[in-house]
Parts: structure tokens; sequence; C-alpha cells
């Protein structure tokens, strides 16, 4: 792996900058919830209940605000001190995401950074590195998968979550 990540071109990261902030932040948790909110236990949730989680995208200007309200994660507008902040590139988080780096190593090479309730950073950690998530597929998040799974909680009388 390189020492520097890759960003994004200058002339995207600024238009991406004016996009603002919560419709971003909104598909971020509708995208959480499907892949990891069923997953998390109890004792998880309760220590995330209220708490202000922020992902910062640095090379796109994307602040995403969202905490866990009941079952599930919510967007929403952040506007003070977050209770942790996760911050790194797009490239470093997607790598992150594909489970192709490992935090620890971004985190010691200085490309991830965390402020804020170290606990919580590292319950997160933790819990993530506990689970068995697939490896992040697009296919999942392709329209006809995503009614598909939509309609299956509607019969349910589970369309929110």
């Amino acid at each position: 792996m390189s020492a520097s990540p890759l960003l994004l071109p200058k002339p995207l990261s600024v238009l991406l900058g004016c996009l603002p902030n919560y419709p971003g932040a909104w598909l971020f948790v509708t995208g959480l919830n499907e892949v990891l909110s069923q997953q998390l236990g109890s004792d998880v949730t309760g220590m995330l209940q209220g708490k202000k989680l922020r992902l910062r995208v640095t090379d796109a200007g994307w602040t995403l605000d969202f905490s866990w309200q009941s079952d599930r994660f919510v967007a929403c507008h952040c506007h003070d001190t977050a209770d942790l902040t996760i911050s790194a590139c797009a490239h470093d988080l997607s790598l992150l995401a594909r489970r192709r780096e490992d935090p620890d190593t971004l985190f010691f090479s200085r490309r991830l950074t965390m402020e804020g309730d170290t606990e919580l950073g590292l319950l997160i950690k933790n819990t993530l590195d506990a689970i068995e998530l697939p490896v992040l597929s697009l296919a999942q998040f392709h329209p006809a998968a995503v009614l598909s799974r939509w309609r299956a909680r509607v019969s349910t009388g589970r369309p929110g979550s």
C-alpha cells in the first residue's frame, strides 16, 4: 500500500463540497442500516443510543452526521460537536468498507483520524471487527435489490428500518 492516499481530483472535490450534507447523511444511514443495523447486539446499541456520530470525508468536503435512535441509524443535523468524529479521504473509507485495509494501519499512518469519545471509537472499531460483514458489493445497492428488500420489510411491517 502506498504511503499517500488517493485523493479526489480538486475540481470534483470542490463540486462535492458544495452539496448539502444532510441528503448525503440520509443516503449513508440508509446503506448503514441495510448492511449493519440488524447485526448489532443490544450491548452495542445501548452504548450508541443518542450518541452523535460524524463521518468526515476529507477530500470530498462532506460531513455526515448521524446517531442511533431506537433500532436504527438516523441522519441528523449536528451543528455542534459530535461525540465521535471519524475522518479519512474517500478512497481510504472505501478501502475500509470493502475490508481491503485495516483501520489500525490507516490510523497509525495518520490517514484515519478519530476525535472525541475514544471509548466509543474503540467500541465501534471492535464491533465492526467482530461482525462477519460481507465485502461491500455495489450490487446490493442496485435499485431493484433495494426495492425488493423494502417490499419484504413492508410486508412484515418494518418499512423504516
